[in-house]
């Protein structure tokens, strides 16, 4: 198996069946697909088994309570078995060659972590198609909805961090790129689509990343302070 791919969710029947089927419809069919449920009250899992047949086999379901999405990220993982683990979320969506201009850049390195562009969506609309070069991961992160993580990478180094909710990607990506076995690929081909009312956005996240930055001494302690307060007035006003 080349493939693993995951799709977290919770409560997400009006989005899962767009994300569900762009898995199905891969012009590259060497995968497994695991859903990682947090036991959802509505129809969602009621969708995902309908599409279970579709998939011959090679869709795992779990569904129990978690710790949030990246908790819920880690025990995907731990269900994988392929060589590529690739993580779209439940209101996202893959491109149908995703998964083909993934493995025709893969090289084989146990250390890989590949990423493409990302095309934005709002009300149905694009908003914008853009990738962030690996190199300036101090400033910004990748394109996370893009990256295919080899399994041996997270078998070494670790999942996501618990300890940032909002940030556990960038916190992984910053982490990895520490480390110099690892290698960043980078794809000029629209690999996924995000939409941005997805929990990533908001003062908490950015507030979190703020942390984070300055825990891995990207931003000074002034820096850090002054936005920070700033953040905290947003908050107070409803931003």
């Amino acid at each position: 198996m080349l493939f693993s791919i995951i799709t977290v969710c919770l409560n997400s029947e009006k989005t899962i069946e767009r994300t569900i089927k762009s898995v199905l419809e891969q012009s590259c069919q060497d995968y497994e697909y695991i859903l990682v449920d947090g036991e959802s009250t509505d129809h969602t899992l009621d969708i995902i088994h309908r599409y279970e047949p579709l998939f011959g086999g090679r869709m795992k379901v779990i569904s129990e309570p978690d710790q949030g999405i990246y908790d819920a990220m880690n025990k995907g993982i731990r269900s994988a078995s392929g060589e590529l683990i690739g993580i779209v979320n439940s209101d996202d969506f893959y491109e149908k060659d995703a998964l083909e201009k993934i493995a025709k850049a893969y090289k084989g390195y146990d250390y890989s972590i590949l990423y493409g562009m990302l095309r934005t969506i709002s009300d149905g609309k694009e908003v914008m198609v853009y990738i962030k070069n690996h190199e300036f991961l101090k400033e910004d992160m990748i394109t996370h909805p893009t990256c295919f993580v080899t399994r041996k990478i997270y078998e070494r180094f670790g999942g996501y961090s618990l300890k940032y909710p909002y940030s556990a990607d960038y916190e992984f990506m910053l982490r990895m790129k520490q480390e110099k076995e690892v290698r960043f690929t980078e794809i000029y081909s629209i690999i996924s689509n995000f939409s941005l009312d997805g929990v990533s956005g908001g003062t908490k996240a950015y507030r979190d990343t703020l942390r984070l930055q300055h825990e891995y001494g990207l931003i000074g302690n002034r820096e850090y302070r002054f936005k920070m307060f700033k953040s905290w007035i947003a908050m107070k006003l409803g931003r």
